[in-house]
């Protein structure tokens, strides 16, 4: 299945518009839900995320692929897959901080978007100062 450009935008704004109604219930106390059930949006949107991108590193596998001018291309599907995983596991631990179910500091909660956010400003670097030299 491959969605174009406005059916992922228009679905972005869609779970994002859903997850902040959601949250705003739950700061005015007009939804006392636990912290993983606020959170689902993001878990649906991600879970759509990372099939699509799991799909798409698959299709590498298929017969008559042709790898050349490929690896780039993985490395970059590999990135967004670890994205991925950072972002899953400070979601998280960011609700198991709020619902209390960790004594874990704050600090250690943001350890993966600290990660996740200096890794996109490597790869921005890399993508701007970059040059192929051919």
């Amino acid at each position: 299945m491959r969605m174009s450009l406005a059916q992922r935008v228009l679905l972005t704004w869609l779970f994002t518009l859903l997850f902040l109604i959601i949250l705003v219930l739950k700061l005015d106390e007009k939804a006392p839900w636990n912290w993983f059930l606020i959170f689902i949006p993001v878990w649906i949107f991600d879970t759509i995320l990372l099939v699509m991108l799991i799909v798409k590193m698959a299709g590498r596998c298929k017969s008559g692929f042709d790898p050349r001018n490929g690896s780039q291309n993985m490395k970059k599907k590999v990135w967004y897959l670890i994205a991925m995983l950072l972002k899953l596991a400070f979601c998280l631990a960011l609700c198991a901080k709020l619902q209390r179910f960790t004594t874990m500091k704050l600090a250690y909660v943001f350890i993966p978007l600290w990660a996740l956010l200096i890794g996109g400003m490597v790869e921005l670097g890399y993508n701007i100062f970059y040059v192929r030299r051919d």
